[in-house]
């Protein structure tokens, strides 16, 4: 009897060697997954925070030019291509400076009670005809006025006697995009692409800071003016950048070898750096009518003004400063 006691305290005594010491491992093993996670954690922060460009200090200059409460509103001659011919019309750009929800990413009625980003807002719009038909087409763009980031939201708008159609860009975790047509190979549609340059942005980031514009073999989405005008797919697309500094300005050329496009974008080199005026290469019309055109923009006159404030028939005579009507 007292031999088989033994026994058993022998066995529950390497039993409970062998449970301390799988419990050990077992604790061992845990801290390491945890502390990989940690660094894998630590890892994914620092990659996610370097791969975004630091935010820019606001010049001096800046704050006095865009925050003295008006837009800035330039009119330009437009020769716009389209169905393989000329169409005569009027383009305007108008940038201002506002408030954007960081939540809602939509003008900011309440500024002070929600987390907000100043952008520097574009409207661009063309309107030109068709023949018959008058063709209407705006794009707004919002974009940081600190710079270092991707446009925070894009809309864009067309409007002829077929229909209309609409795109919208919201920059979250990734870029997610809403395309509306009355076309129904192109239909309603949801997607989201990765984050990369955009077109419609180069033009606040020329207004805020040149020396960083973009330049060499890169992928960006083309305007979305110029996805719908041609029925292509929403994509990036390999682009060739250039930018050359003359006397009192600079001109910043885009090729996109595969669309057979390129845009090129003369500005005063001195701040505000206005845009002077533009020219995009394209094939226009569709089919063997498809010939290579050049659509040009040239500058008639920049003013100043809460124009939001201006609505009253009193002031239908600003269109004549501009030379709209």
């Amino acid at each position: 009897m007292s031999f088989i006691k033994r026994y058993i305290r022998l066995e529950i005594g390497i039993f409970l060697i062998i449970a301390t010491i799988a419990t050990a491992v077992s604790c061992s093993e845990k801290k390491q997954k945890k502390k990989d996670l940690v660094a894998k954690a630590s890892t994914t922060e620092l990659n996610a925070t370097t791969s975004k460009e630091a935010a820019k200090p606001v010049s001096e200059a800046f704050k006095k030019y865009w925050y003295a409460g008006e837009a800035e509103i330039t009119s330009y001659e437009l020769k716009q291509a389209r169905y393989g011919e000329l169409r005569d019309g009027k383009a305007v750009l108008v940038y201002v400076t506002e408030p954007f929800s960081d939540k809602d990413q939509v003008k900011s009625d309440y500024p002070s009670n929600e987390k907000s980003t100043s952008v520097l807002k574009l409207n661009a719009t063309k309107n030109f005809n068709t023949g018959i038909y008058p063709y209407s087409i705006m794009t707004s763009t919002f974009y940081p006025v600190t710079d270092g980031q991707h446009a925070m939201k894009i809309t864009m708008s067309m409007q002829e006697w077929c229909g209309h159609v609409f795109t919208q860009l919201n920059n979250r975790e990734q870029f997610e995009v809403e395309s509306r047509s009355y076309f129904q190979s192109e239909g309603d549609q949801n997607f989201s692409l990765n984050k990369t340059l955009l077109e419609n942005e180069i033009w606040q980031k020329i207004r805020i800071n040149p020396n960083d514009l973009p330049t060499g073999k890169l992928k960006m989405i083309p305007s979305f003016e110029y996805v719908r005008l041609r029925h292509i797919e929403l994509k990036p697309y390999e682009v060739e950048i250039k930018k050359a500094t003359q006397e009192t300005s600079m001109r910043y050329s885009l090729v996109y070898p595969s669309l057979n496009r390129s845009l090129e974008i003369l500005f005063n080199n001195q701040f505000p750096y206005e845009v002077i005026s533009w020219k995009e290469t394209f094939k226009s019309g569709f089919g063997p009518n498809a010939k290579e055109m050049v659509t040009t923009a040239k500058k008639i006159k920049t003013i100043k003004s809460p124009y939001w404030s201006k609505n009253s028939n009193a002031y239908v005579s600003l269109r004549d400063t501009l030379g709209l009507d």
